[in-house]
């Protein structure tokens, strides 16, 4: 525990929500939900104006429909999110050495590694300096918390919110902690909070009373010990630059259950391409392929197969899957898969008679099943927490049945497009043959609504446009 508030805790405001309200002018001061759309979906985030109704991150997208029905409901765009928190990570990184991501939107920084930092005040003005860049760099806002440990800097972030800060000074957590609830800690969840109401503990002051040997009784030993600790305010530990992945995997979730054993081939065969471009993006290989199936009735399958060396081959991680899957009862349909890559490796030292003897085989199998895969594969939308729908324009190519030939492009509400005539743009909407787009930038009015053709020549995916002028590409 530390003597000044020099642990920093940022947390940007409902940040996939708000980097849509920023893309999109006609958008700002009204309600958006950004997440899957399909029956299955869920919400990734709300925005301030959605959550007056009860919308809220993790809610199942219809629920949200009911108690929105007039939100603007837009598709993840996942690249654009990603983009937009590698500049807010490279603000936090000229502040210290020691930045701890917690994902794409939070973050721990030691202040005081970076020598910016030994005191209240100081540590209050690099607060406010680091919310005014990440502001001028972006056009977002940020809340952060400051404090002389990690727990109570995340409480006061939250207290922050939104576009605020909040500093708890060393010496305060326990008057600050005591009368809260006891869900406000780390690691009480609903189970945990029922569990303990159950036994008279609603509160941290209850928990800090109670002493580590009830908690301790009631919970176990770490778990006791830990809650009871940190129901005294105290968390000593340490913000952490690394973290060392343990694992990548993808997943997607479908809006109709797979039944065709070919398309359920062909979308794990997508995944493992799609996990392997994220394992070599974090500079890893790994030796044992995971296949996650989730059937309709919504039993979930693992699988697993280990290699004699690590791997960040495409070729060999899509056939181990692909074996992994032959042996999985897929009867009654399929709602989720996912292909994981785990005991990773920052080198690769692969067994070249096994890689070659599964592409040969993968080759006999592309070739005997070409027809059979070309005419099942489809496009079909994922919905769920995690997944994309389309790629990063929003123009998913849908196949026909009789041959594969393509005969419409389906648009995802919320992507970029690009029209000959009328520039950038966004999807509003789309059915029956028909896009409905809105024609504006960033930095402009709110624009006017066009609708086109789904096939139309003239209208393109685009990339993303950034959110601040002064950093437009050339040609953007």
């Amino acid at each position: 525990m530390r003597a000044a508030p020099t642990i920093l805790h940022l947390d940007m405001d409902a940040f996939f929500a708000a980097a849509e309200q920023a893309a999109k002018p006609s958008l700002r001061g009204k309600p958006v939900v950004v997440g899957g759309l399909g029956p299955r979906g869920v919400v990734a985030t709300a925005s301030y104006e959605a959550r007056r109704f009860g919308v809220h991150s993790a809610m199942p997208m219809g629920q949200a429909r009911r108690l929105a029905p007039n939100a603007a409901y837009l598709v993840p765009r996942f690249a654009f999110y990603r983009s937009i928190s590698e500049q807010v990570m490279e603000l936090l990184g000229r502040l210290s050495p020691l930045v701890e991501p917690l994902s794409l939107d939070e973050a721990f920084v030691d202040l005081e590694a970076g020598g910016l930092a030994d005191d209240g005040a100081s540590a209050r003005g690099v607060g406010e300096r680091l919310r005014a860049d990440i502001l001028a760099t972006t056009g977002l806002t940020g809340s952060v918390g400051l404090a002389g440990s990690k727990m109570i800097a995340k409480i006061a972030s939250e207290e922050a919110k939104p576009d605020g800060l909040v500093l708890i000074e060393p010496g305060t957590e326990r008057e600050l902690l005591g009368p809260r609830s006891v869900r406000i800690l780390p690691g009480v969840g609903p189970a945990t909070g029922e569990h303990l109401r159950r036994a008279g503990m609603t509160t941290v002051s209850d928990l800090a009373e109670a002493g580590e040997d009830e908690l301790v009784r009631l919970l176990g030993r770490a778990h006791g010990a830990s809650l009871h600790r940190m129901a005294q305010g105290y968390d000593d530990r340490p913000v952490v630059a690394e973290r060392d992945a343990k694992s990548v995997s993808v997943e997607d979730t479908f809006d109709v259950d797979l039944h065709d054993r070919v398309r359920i081939r062909t979308e794990v065969e997508r995944l493992a391409e799609r996990c392997v471009a994220r394992l070599r993006a974090s500079g890893h290989s790994g030796r044992t392929i995971v296949l996650k199936v989730r059937r309709y009735d919504f039993s979930t399958l693992t699988r697993s197969e280990t290699l004699r060396g690590p791997t960040d081959d495409p070729v060999v991680v899509r056939e181990a899957a692909g074996r992994l899957l032959e042996a999985v009862d897929t009867t009654g349909g399929v709602r989720l898969l996912g292909v994981g890559v785990s005991g990773l490796a920052d080198y690769t030292q692969e067994d070249l008679f096994a890689q070659a003897e599964a592409e040969a085989e993968g080759e006999r199998e592309r070739v005997g099943a070409s027809v059979a895969a070309s005419a099942s594969a489809s496009g079909a939308v994922t919905g769920g927490s995690g997944s994309t729908s389309a790629a990063a324009g929003g123009a998913v190519p849908d196949e026909s049945a009789a041959g594969g030939a393509a005969v419409e492009r389906r648009w995802a509400p919320g992507h970029d497009v690009r029209h000959a005539v009328h520039g950038a743009g966004w999807v509003q909407g789309s059915g029956v043959g028909r896009v409905t787009v809105r024609f504006e930038e960033p930095w402009s009015a709110p624009g006017r609504v066009r609708t086109f053709s789904v096939d139309d020549p003239e209208l393109e995916p685009s990339e993303p446009l950034p959110l601040v002028r002064g950093e437009c590409r050339a040609g953007a």
